[in-house]
């Protein structure tokens, strides 16, 4: 027996001035038009922004994309449903396709899933291409859209999972083709970062629009994804008062569930003083929980990659007066950077003491995590993960972060640096630490690891970077290694500065000074090294100190942002090697390469003592037409000068 389909309503024409009054019914069914209208630009954006090409594939080769009154031009699909027309068609080969059905509620969603399976079906029982994706997308541009997208395998359709959390998204060609190859269970999700900082750039205009502060998008953000943590989404039809309610009421339930309830005032939101923004504001949230469920967000961040990081650096380094307020977040590509050449192990107490958004801990963790079993990572992850930062806004969004990675009770806390110390602690799971007032003996020191990026002196009143790397050292064990971000001229200036880097070598071993690209940190103007130190035995005369000037990461700037770009030449994956052999082993070979790292001695006859690459590295020899040149130059300048003289005579 023929299977019956749902007709779509025909185009109600649009009604001229002087024509009667529309029925109230049939108000209602332009109302419904209009939905699906939002609907299908919704549908036709978020397809474009994955990367398929939207045109029709009737008119152009290399289209993928059929709307609604396109599909009948694909003959198997007209051959199969006759009238009936879903809203679009993907062709994701020449024999496998997608089925995406929309409905005007998000209470429709189960509906729009069931005729998209039945529109896929029909074109199955064809046998001459496949529908083995079909996608319900419910809702309307005022209330938000749900997604629910799934893959058939064994005869039946199966939701499709990242990190084994249902896809809350339409999916790209690269998710497709990874279905088709391996199923709809995806693993370690490969995140697209330049993406996710574009998101966060839109979700940045849409809070500006929705009138909310630039300091206050941050905790938006926190708090909105405390509420998406769970898969239950708050009642986006409900009044501003309400949703606001619903959402921090989530968010306390997850912060207490994890330990955390104390951080809850410092993501808690609140209406607007005036009434007239109310909507705006209920608009604003909305729309930014669209943009994450479209971005699988509660996948994502448990990906290996710091994704909420990408939105902090907009809300935080963009967002507001970093120069100002100092707030300096670490690139991704150095976070990861500097794990890997300290090779976290899961038995290293890792700790940092201006850890900001958790930028390293979570690099830290990531790369754990990849190397070890499940209960060695929640091991480390609970009693190896160590924290401190001033400013408690900040901290409350590294305690989110932490969340996401499955760690709520997490050891990042509140408070100064400089009057927290970590003990040294055993559990029946190992060795672990705590926070203490005492400073810790040398029976007594924990930490094996320390990652920092200090905040920047910025005015000459300031706390002064080098204090918080003897701070940090003071927890270290004896050998525990050492990284830190520090400003260039940390490593150059004379004063105080030059007496700390007489004193660091009297105490510690420096391992390698890396030159970072001097646009590192736009918009933050502050060129800046990374330095890696050995704790604990005096720095030996006839030591090599690793010595590289890497001033490409793989970045470009693009209309005042750093986006990563595959024309970019990037020096990091080059040198990573080379550099956690050293940092191992400071005999291990190293290559010299003129310009750019050299393995050598500190040079002691310095009456500066400026411990960057530039002072060490070889310089190129001139070639003859540049000797030529500079002679030429020299002779001019010379001829000017002697011009000028005999002027003035």
């Amino acid at each position: 027996m023929a299977k019956q389909y749902a007709r779509k309503a025909a185009p109600i024409p649009q009604r001229g001035l002087f024509d009667a009054p529309t029925p109230k019914n049939a108000r209602l069914r332009v109302k419904a038009i209009d939905s699906e209208v939002d609907a299908y630009a919704f549908i036709k954006e978020n397809l474009k922004l994955l990367g398929w090409d939207v045109r029709n594939p009737g008119r152009h080769p290399s289209g993928q994309v059929y709307t609604q009154t396109e599909c009948h031009a694909q003959p198997a699909v007209k051959a199969a449903l006759g009238l009936d027309r879903p809203e679009n068609i993907v062709k994701i080969t020449d024999t496998i396709f997608w089925v995406i059905e929309a409905k005007r509620t998000r209470k429709e969603l189960d509906k729009a899933v069931a005729e998209a399976e039945s529109y896929a079906e029909a074109i199955n029982e064809g046998g001459v291409i496949k529908a083995l994706f079909v996608s319900g997308v419910a809702g309307n541009r005022t209330d938000s859209y749900l997604v629910r997208t799934r893959f058939m395998i064994d005869g039946k359709y199966r939701s499709i999972t990242f990190n084994g959390k249902n896809i809350t998204s339409l999916i790209s060609p690269e998710v497709a083709r990874t279905v088709m190859e391996s199923g709809p269970d995806i693993r370690d999700v490969p995140v697209d970062e330049n993406l996710f900082l574009l998101k966060a750039e839109k979700i940045n205009q849409i809070l500006h629009l929705g009138a909310i502060n630039k300091d206050y998008r941050a905790r938006v953000m926190a708090a909105l994804l405390l509420a998406l943590v769970d898969e239950s989404l708050p009642d986006m039809d409900a009044s501003p008062a309400v949703l606001i309610k619903d959402i921090n009421n989530r968010a306390e339930e997850v912060l207490t569930r994890q330990s955390k309830a104390e951080f809850y005032e410092y993501v808690r939101l609140a209406l607007p003083a005036a009434k007239d923004n109310h909507i705006k504001f209920k608009a604003a949230l909305v729309q930014t929980m669209q943009e994450l469920q479209n971005l699988n967000i509660r996948s994502a961040m448990d990906s290996g990659t710091d994704v909420l990081g990408k939105f902090y650096e907009v809300f935080l380094k963009y967002g507001n007066g970093a120069k100002e307020i100092g707030i300096v977040l670490t690139p991704r590509q150095i976070t990861r950077f500097a794990v890997d050449v300290l090779n976290v192990t899961d038995h290293d107490i890792v700790y940092d003491p201006c850890c900001g958004t958790a930028g390293f801990l979570i690099a830290a963790f990531d790369f754990v995590k990849k190397s070890y079993n499940a209960a060695q990572v929640n091991r480390f992850k609970k009693n190896n993960l160590f924290g401190v930062d001033q400013d408690s806004a900040v901290v409350s969004l590294a305690v989110v972060n932490m969340i996401f990675r499955g760690d709520g009770k997490n050891n990042i806390v509140e408070g100064n640096s400089f009057s927290k110390n970590l003990i040294r602690r055993s559990t029946a799971s190992g060795v672990t630490a705590r926070y203490a007032k005492h400073a810790p003996t040398a029976a007594e020191t924990a930490v094996t690891r320390v990652l920092m990026n200090p905040p920047f002196a910025l005015r000459s009143d300031d706390e002064k970077e080098y204090k918080f790397i003897d701070a940090a050292l003071r927890q270290m064990q004896d050998s525990g290694l050492l990284f830190s971000v520090l400003p260039y001229s940390a490593m150059v200036k004379s004063g105080d500065y030059q007496f700390w880097r007489e004193q660091i070598l009297e105490k510690n071993t420096l391992l390698s000074v890396i030159t970072f690209p001097p646009d590192l940190f736009y918009p933050v103007g502050v060129h800046t090294v990374g330095v890696f130190i050995k704790k604990g035995a005096p720095h030996p005369a006839a030591q090599n100190v690793l010595w590289i000037r890497a001033i490409n990461d793989g970045f470009i700037k693009v209309k005042g942002k750093r986006l990563a770009s595959p024309r970019a030449k990037n020096d990091f994956p080059v040198i990573a090697p080379t550099m956690k052999a050293f940092v191992a082993n400071p005999s291990h070979p190293v290559n010299n390469i003129l310009q750019f790292q050299k393995a050598c001695p500190i040079d002691r006859s310095d009456p500066l003592l400026e411990l960057v690459a530039e002072n060490y590295l070889d310089e190129k020899p001139p070639t003859n037409a540049e000797i030529a040149a500079g002679i030429e130059a020299v002779m001019r300048d010379t001829a000017a000068y002697l011009v000028r003289v005999g002027k003035r005579k």
